[in-house]
C-alpha cells in the first residue's frame, strides 16, 4: 500500500531540482546542469575554517594564512559549498523562503564534508536565533540543518543547547572586530541543558554560512566556558572573499 501511495505522489508531485525546478529522478536533488554549476567544496581545505586551498589531497592537514595568524575559537571546520552562485541561492532559499527540502539535501552534502570531524559521543547543536527573530521568521534554518545532519551522522542532537540572551544588530556590513564586539556575551549555554555538556564532550556546531566566524566563535567560547570540547563547526556554505 505504501508503495502505491508513493507512486501516486510522484505522479502528482514529480521530483524537482532544488534550484531550477526542472524534473529530476529523485527527491531533494539537483538536475545535471545545476549540479555542474553548484560550487561544492572538495580537495584540500583549511582544517580550521573549511576554506578551499591549492592542492587535491583531502586527507592532508593544512591551514590558511588567516587561521595560522588568528586561530579560530573552535578546533576544526568543514563546509559543503561555497557561498557563491548556486551555493548562495541554496542558502538564501533555506534561510528566507522556508525551504525544508534544501536543509535535508544540504545535511547530506554536509555529512560527507564533515565526516573527518566526527568523534564518539559528539553532540550536534545549531547556532541559535534570538527569540524575537525566531518569532518573526518562525523557524531557525540552522536548527533544521543541524537536526538533519545529526540524523545523517547518527549523532545526538540538542536544538536548544545554546541561547541568545541579547538581540544583536545585523552583522552583514560589520568587520570581524565589530562583529565580535557586538556578539560579546550575547550567546550562552542554556541553563537547562548544561548537563548535556559533560566535561570534554565534543560538540559539532552547525550554521548556514561561515563568513568571518564571529557568531561561531561566540558559540564556541560559551561552550568552552561550560566545559565542552573539542568543538568543531559544520556549515552549509563558506563565504570566500573576492579580490
Amino acid at each position: 500500500m505504501g508503495e502505491i501511495v508513493q507512486t501516486a505522489l510522484r505522479v502528482v508531485y514529480p521530483p524537482q531540482c532544488l534550484i531550477c525546478c526542472e524534473m529530476v529522478e529523485t527527491d531533494f536533488g539537483l538536475c545535471g546542469p545545476c549540479w555542474r554549476d553548484t560550487p561544492f567544496v572538495g580537495g584540500l581545505v583549511c582544517d580550521g575554517c573549511g576554506l578551499p586551498l591549492p592542492g587535491s589531497d583531502p586527507e592532508e592537514i593544512a591551514h590558511c594564512d588567516t587561521c595560522l595568524a588568528y586561530p579560530p575559537a573552535w578546533e576544526r571546520a568543514r563546509a559543503a559549498l561555497l557561498y557563491d552562485d548556486n551555493g548562495r541561492r541554496l542558502v538564501l532559499g533555506m534561510k528566507h523562503s522556508d525551504r525544508k527540502d534544501i536543509a535535508r539535501s544540504g545535511a547530506g552534502w554536509l555529512a560527507r564534508a564533515s565526516a573527518p570531524l566526527v568523534r564518539p559521543d559528539m553532540l550536534v547543536a545549531p547556532v541559535p536565533l534570538h527569540w524575537m527573530r525566531l518569532m518573526s521568521r518562525r523557524y531557525n534554518q540552522s536548527a533544521r540543518l543541524a537536526e538533519a545532519l545529526a540524523a545523517e551522522l547518527g549523532l545526538a542532537y540538542c536544538p536548544d543547547l545554546l541561547k541568545r540572551v541579547r538581540r544583536t544588530r545585523s552583522l552583514g556590513r560589520l568587520t570581524r572586530a565589530e562583529r565580535r564586539a557586538v556578539l560579546a556575551g550575547a550567546i550562552t549555554v542554556s541553563a537547562g541543558r548544561r548537563h548535556r555538556v559533560v566535561a570534554g564532550r565534543p560538540v559539532l556546531l552547525v550554521d548556514d554560512v561561515l563568513t568571518t566566524g564571529a557568531t561561531l566563535a561566540a558559540c564556541a567560547e560559551a561552550l568552552r566556558g561550560a566545559g565542552a570540547g573539542p568543538i568543531s563547526a559544520g556549515v552549509l556554505a563558506r563565504a570566500v572573499r573576492k579580490d
